[in-house]
């Protein structure tokens, strides 16, 4: 019998993946790879004013504060990992064969739907 190892996952109560969509870090003096995980978007104003309708609900907006956002993007930052050397080449390894997993998923749809174009047959529900 080959010698085994099981691994049960515990999910805290609070868990809630976020959505990410750059990362910014670098190695630390410890020699520990960090990453913070941001999403990248417009900055939201601190403030907009609408005018009131004469019906008494709100109208269009005339003004938001500061006037112009100018060319400022916000990235917010939702999370950060710190990984050791070992650690990390795991984790590149890992998302290295998940990339080649979602690589062989688009050329497989993009095959099915030059076939369905192709051949006058498609999906019509």
């Amino acid at each position: 019998m080959k010698a085994e190892v099981r691994f049960r996952y515990e999910i805290p109560e609070g868990y809630a993946p976020v959505y990410v969509n750059g990362a910014h870090g670098g190695v630390s003096p410890r020699g520990e790879i960090i990453i913070h995980f941001y999403h990248e978007r417009p900055p939201l104003p601190v403030s907009i004013t609408h005018e009131i309708t004469p019906a008494g609900t709100i109208g269009r907006e005339i003004a938001q504060e500061p006037d112009e956002p100018g060319n400022t993007l916000s990235r917010a930052v939702d999370a950060g990992v710190i990984l050791s050397y070992e650690n990390a080449k795991n984790f590149h390894h890992w998302l290295g064969e998940k990339v080649k997993e979602m690589e062989a998923l688009e050329k497989a749809r993009t095959a099915f739907v030059q076939g369905a174009h192709n051949d006058g047959f498609g999906v019509t529900h």
